[in-house]
């Protein structure tokens, strides 16, 4: 699949912009209409390269206030039935992100506006105390940050994701978080408090430890140092803390594996878990797109390798390979995990969590509405 470039910037292979993961801001498949940039003599396309190459592009947040906020998931290869995830959009910028085609739904670019137009679901929490609150509900497994990280730049403001955690302190309802960022200990205060009931996993993808590949990889999400950091802090605090070596991308992040284990397990993380990256619709040409400009040397060698392992395809999603791909490269990707985790003590299974405490939250407490003389 290769859709047309929208309206302005920027076609494949012209430059970037500062900060962000693509400059690319590519048609959504579901898009009617798309235009294609044309070279008309007169250096318009050299033009808008140098313009767009330069300029840093803002993030802006929109206000998206939800109806519910549980996701039901009914996938056999992923370990909860429940997803809260805050942002729709992630301004961390990974190129590789699955959750990019989302963003189609919305009407929005995967490219470019996945990036710097956040979604912001505002009503978050009261949205959750509702439906905990629901006579039949009935605790079970839950994931924040299933899609997109809840730990991206804008939760530091927003507060989203503190303020759901919060609900859930108090509900006592056990839940997993997967992130990348290192702003995670700032509701340590929380975590740990949970992680004494056993009511809460971490995970921590940490995709390199080269800093100058992460910042073209995945160009806002905290530096490879921050993440161990957080491993530290986390499981020093009490929290079980697993390392998510994801996606492991051939000959870009592959040749790390055994180095990525090993700091990981040295900060304290507890288990292990990866994926091979995965190319979903918009993300396959985004994908390319980025090797051709970051990696032309070994850009026909890395796909090569990804379709050995998705059996001759860019991407296959059935769900018996699409997290760890299948073949013989697959199986070598599993051996070296594996042998790494073995020599540094992870383990693949992770405790069970205890439900036994639930207890719905409190009621929302409604907004006071302003005195009449307040509205003059």
């Amino acid at each position: 699949m290769k859709p047309p470039v929208t309206d302005t910037p920027l076609l494949p292979g012209f430059g970037s912009v500062k900060g962000r993961g693509t400059a690319w801001r590519i048609a959504g498949r579901y898009e009617r209409r798309a235009r294609n940039a044309v070279d008309d003599g007169w250096g318009s396309l050299d033009q808008i390269a140098e313009d767009d190459s330069t300029r840093v592009t803002r993030t802006e947040v929109i206000d998206e206030p939800c109806r519910s906020l549980l996701r039901a998931n009914d996938s056999p290869d992923v370990p909860f039935e429940l997803s809260i995830n805050p942002y729709r959009g992630c301004e961390h910028g990974c190129i590789y992100c699955y959750a990019r085609p989302t963003h189609s739904y919305a009407d929005l670019s995967p490219g470019l506006d996945f990036e710097t137009r956040i979604l912001a679901k505002t009503n978050a929490a009261d949205r959750l105390r509702e439906e905990l609150r629901r006579p039949r509900y009935t605790p079970r497994p839950l994931n924040l940050g299933s899609a997109t990280d809840a730990y991206q730049p804008v939760e530091r403001s927003l507060k989203l994701t503190r303020q759901i955690i919060e609900v859930l302190h108090e509900a006592q309802h056990p839940f997993s978080v997967v992130t990348k960022s290192g702003g995670i200990v700032r509701d340590l205060d929380l975590l740990a408090e949970m992680a004494q009931r056993q009511q809460v996993l971490v995970f921590i993808s940490v995709t390199t430890l080269d800093k100058d590949l992460a910042r073209i990889l995945e160009p806002r999400a905290s530096a490879p140092a921050r993440r161990l950091a957080a491993i530290r802090a986390l499981s020093d605090a009490g929290v079980w803390v697993g390392v998510n070596v994801a996606p492991v991308i051939p000959f870009i992040n592959e040749p790390e594996i055994e180095q990525i284990i090993e700091a990981a397990a040295g900060a304290g993380a507890k288990s292990l878990h990866w994926t091979v990256v995965r190319l979903p619709w918009e993300v396959n040409p985004l994908f390319q797109q980025w090797l051709g400009e970051h990696f032309p040397d070994r850009a026909h060698r890395v796909m090569e390798r990804i379709r050995d392992l998705r059996g001759g395809k860019d991407y296959d999603a059935d769900f018996s390979t699409r997290m760890k791909g299948e073949g013989i490269w697959a199986d070598l990707i599993r051996q070296r995990m594996l042998g790494a985790a073995h020599r540094h003590g992870l383990v693949r299974e992770v405790p069970t969590l205890d439900f036994s405490h639930f207890q719905p939250p409190r009621a929302p407490v409604p907004a006071t509405p302003p005195n009449q003389g307040e509205l003059f």
